[in-house]
C-alpha cells in the first residue's frame, strides 16, 4: 500500500478513525452516570490512545488533554501511531463533555481529527473566544468583534427572517451573562448547554434538527479547532481567538508559533488542508446515539467526515461485548 497521504487518509476514513473514536465511547459509556468525570476522562484516554497507536501513521497531538506536564497521556506533543505512514496532526477530545458523561445527560462525545502535518492549529490549552454558524449563509457574515446583537441581526437577514426567530447556543457560564443578555434584548432564544460545545457549533449546521442558528461564547481552545474541523467537512462558518490573558500564556503561545495574541482564526485557519473528523456518541443526543450495552453486545453510533470529499459516513456499529473492548 503506498504512503502517500490521500491513499491512507482513505483507509482511515473508511473505517480506523471510527474504531478509535468507538473504543474511547465505549469505555467512557461504562462509568456514565457515576459522577466521576476523571474517572471517565482517563478510561477514555487510555482507550483512545491504544487504538491511536494501531494506525500506520507518524501522528503528533496538537489538540490533546494538556500539555506534558499536565497529561500523562495523549498530551500536546506525544507521539502516536505506527510511524509507517504519513506525518499528520492530530486534534482530540477522548469525552467531550465529561460532566456530560458523569451525570448521563445528552451530548457527550468522543471526538478526533487527523490532517496533514502543520494543517491544525498548534496551540495551548487556553480558552478560546468562538462564534460558529451553518452553511447556508454567506461568506463573511459573522464577525467576533461585533456584539452577539449585530451577529444575530446580519443572520436574520441572510436567513430572510426576523430576530426573535433565531436560537443562539451558548455554555451555561457566569462569564457569558453578557453575552446571553444581548441575545436576549433582541428577542432571539437561547439554548443553554452545560458542556461539550464541540456538539455545540455542529448543531448550527442544521437548524431544522437542533433549533440552532449559531453558536456564542468562550470554550477550550482544543474544542475549537476540534469543532473547526468537523465544520471544515460538513460547512459552516466559525472565528477563534486564543484568550492569552497573562503573560505566561503569551509566552507558551509564542513557543507555539503564535506571534499575535490577539488574532482572530478562521475556520480553515483553524483547520486547513484535507481534514477528517470522527464522533462516537456516549450519551444520547441530537448528532449521535450514545452507546448502548445489551445481552452480550455493545452498539455504537459514529459519524465520519472528510473535507477533500464532503463525504460523511455514520457508522452504526454492533460489537460482541468481550471484557475487554475490541472493535
Amino acid at each position: 500500500m503506498t504512503k502517500s497521504t490521500p491513499a491512507v487518509l482513505d483507509r482511515i476514513l473508511t473505517l480506523e478513525l471510527a474504531r478509535v473514536t468507538e473504543a474511547a465511547a465505549v469505555a467512557a459509556a461504562r462509568l456514565r452516570g457515576q459522577g466521576d468525570e476523571k474517572a471517565a476522562d482517563q478510561v477514555a484516554v487510555d482507550a483512545m490512545r491504544t487504538e491511536l497507536n494501531r494506525l500506520p501513521i507518524d501522528g503528533t497531538v496538537v489538540i490533546g488533554e494538556g500539555e506534558r506536564d499536565e497529561a500523562p497521556m495523549l498530551f500536546i506533543g506525544e507521539e502516536v501511531g505506527t510511524k509507517d505512514g504519513p506525518k499528520v496532526d492530530i486534534a482530540l477530545d477522548p469525552l467531550e463533555g465529561t460532566t456530560i458523561c458523569a451525570k448521563n445527560q445528552p451530548n457527550s462525545l468522543a471526538v478526533i481529527a487527523l490532517a496533514e502535518g502543520g494543517s491544525l492549529l498548534y496551540a495551548p490549552d487556553v480558552y478560546m473566544e468562538k462564534i460558529a454558524v451553518g452553511p447556508v449563509y454567506p461568506e463573511g457574515l459573522i464577525d467576533l468583534d461585533k456584539s452577539p446583537s449585530e451577529n444575530l441581526a446580519a443572520v436574520a437577514k441572510a436567513k430572510g427572517c426576523e430576530v426573535n426567530q433565531l436560537t443562539a447556543c451558548v455554555l451555561d457560564r457566569a462569564r457569558h451573562a453578557k453575552i446571553i443578555e444581548d441575545i436576549r434584548s433582541v428577542g432571539a432564544a437561547v439554548l443553554l448547554i452545560g458542556d461539550g460545545d464541540v456538539a455545540g457549533v455542529i448543531h448550527t449546521t442544521d437548524p431544522e434538527e437542533t433549533g440552532v442558528d449559531i453558536y456564542f461564547g468562550t470554550g477550550g481552545a482544543p474544542e475549537g479547532v476540534l469543532a473547526a474541523a468537523a465544520l471544515r467537512c460538513i460547512g459552516g462558518q466559525m472565528h477563534g481567538r486564543l484568550v492569552l490573558d497573562t503573560p505566561e500564556k503569551v509566552a507558551r503561545a509564542k513557543t507555539m508559533g503564535v506571534e499575535d495574541p490577539n488574532k482572530i482564526y478562521s475556520m480553515n485557519e483553524m483547520a486547513k488542508g484535507d481534514v477528517l473528523f470522527a464522533a462516537s456518541g456516549v450519551t444520547d443526543g441530537n448528532m449521535l446515539d450514545g452507546v448502548k450495552f445489551g445481552k452480550g453486545e455493545i452498539h455504537t453510533h459514529t459519524v465520519v467526515m472528510r473535507s477533500a470529499t464532503g463525504t460523511v459516513r455514520e457508522i452504526k456499529a454492533r460489537h460482541q461485548d468481550t471484557t475487554k473492548f475490541s472493535v
